[in-house]
């Protein structure tokens, strides 16, 4: 049994959070997300860039009743690799298979 290699863009809290939200919602707005991980504006926002230059992520900029609006939506690619991490994890909690 080898331990698999965790995937770099996961293995943070923060982005790994806003991943597990996306995951269950597939799609959510900024402050939803920073009220959820409970984040700083300015750290989720970094977050969400690294998530989204990986190709994890959507990110839709648009305006709502005037207001600035910013969507977050989860892609295939962000699906599979947040898969590939979980079960490289599980490697990691049961190591003796």
């Amino acid at each position: 049994m080898e331990f698999k290699e965790l995937d770099p863009i996961l293995h943070s809290q923060l982005r790994l959070a806003v991943m597990s939200l996306l995951i269950s919602v597939r799609e959510a707005e900024f402050t939803f997300l920073k009220e959820k991980t409970n984040s700083t504006a300015g750290n989720l926002s970094v977050q969400i860039n690294k998530l989204k230059d990986a190709g994890y992520i959507e990110v839709t900029k648009q305006f709502s009743n005037n207001y600035p609006q910013t969507i977050c939506k989860v892609t295939k690619k962000g699906i599979e690799s947040f898969e590939a991490y979980v079960t490289a994890l599980q490697t990691y909690m049961n190591p003796g298979g």
